[in-house]
């Protein structure tokens, strides 16, 4: 199995072209691949593929081996790699996902190589239900009955109480905010991460992210993904976090999101209500994977 091994802000993923060939018995292969001792070392695989409704289709799976509907990150680099590899010559492509369809803008620098890609992302979703989030979960159960949104809602994890936002991009997510004395890069995220992931408010788990604001348009963050643990960057977390920080009108329509792996430019066009995320996309490597015989 040729590969390339990509990374966006340090979200790294191991990336296959699958638009003449299919693999098979992906989700082995993504957990196989994605170990950091014994394996490439990801966050997890992705497959590129034909699509009869967009240029190409992107497969995603975790490093778990479960199966995601989207990764911003990771789409960037789906757009790096098929304009560098020459499955495509336009600078607009659009990719199919299961959580629809993406506009990818490219940008190549002066070798001709993609440098950045900006995504339209789509609208975010806020209702409970299509998150989903069980309302039923929360402290505040009886008062969340008729609200069309979970803004700074409490609920307890571990014991602790903890103030959340819910936002989908595609995938669940669930923001907190700490305070600017807490020394985010020493946060037991590895702790408290898995209990929010599986807490019964999210019936299909749920990426967290811890947020920092430092001004109304700097973000500082650390995301929690479910699957694949901590992670360099998440995409769409970031594009939820700044949905959630506008929500709580604690920055401003665009924001520059601070990620252990690099930066992300959000912002969300509130009369399209739709989501832009810019970022780098970058090649690491590439090889030759040696799939078991029953691949």
């Amino acid at each position: 199995m040729k590969f390339t091994k990509m990374q966006g802000a340090g979200n790294d993923y191991v990336y296959v072209d699958c638009t003449q060939n299919e693999l098979k018995n992906v989700s082995e292969v993504a957990v196989a691949v994605s170990d950091r001792h014994f394996g490439i070392g990801s966050d997890g695989l992705i497959l590129i593929k034909k699509s009869d409704k967009a240029d190409f289709f992107m497969e995603m799976y975790n490093a778990d081996g479960s199966q995601g509907s989207m990764c911003g990150n990771g789409i960037r680099c789906v757009g790096k790699y098929v304009y560098d590899n020459g499955l495509t010559d336009k600078a607009e492509i659009t990719v199919e996902t299961l959580s629809g369809i993406k506009t990818l803008q490219l940008y190549p620098g002066s070798d001709g190589k993609v440098k950045t890609v900006r995504v339209n992302m789509g609208a975010p979703i806020l209702q409970p239900e299509q998150i989903p989030a069980d309302i039923h979960a929360f402290k505040n159960a009886e008062i969340l009955k008729n609200v069309d949104r979970l803004v700074a809602q409490p609920i307890s994890v571990d014991g602790k109480d903890y103030e959340v936002t819910c936002v989908s991009m595609g995938n669940p997510h669930a923001i907190v905010y700490l305070d600017k004395n807490v020394d985010l890069k020493a946060f037991e995220l590895e702790k408290i991460g898995p209990m929010f992931e599986n807490h019964p408010a999210f019936p299909d788990r749920v990426n967290t992210e811890f947020i920092q604001v430092c001004d109304s348009e700097n973000l500082n963050m650390r995301v929690w993904e479910r699957g694949s643990g901590e992670t360099f960057a998440c995409g769409t977390g970031a594009c939820a976090s700044l949905v959630a920080t506008v929500l709580n009108g604690l920055c401003n329509d665009t924001a520059t999101l601070h990620l252990l792996g690099g930066d992300l430019k959000i912002t969300w066009d509130k009369k399209e209500n739709t989501v832009y995320m810019e970022g780098p996309a970058e090649t690491v490597f590439t090889g030759e994977w040696l799939l078991k015989e029953e691949n």
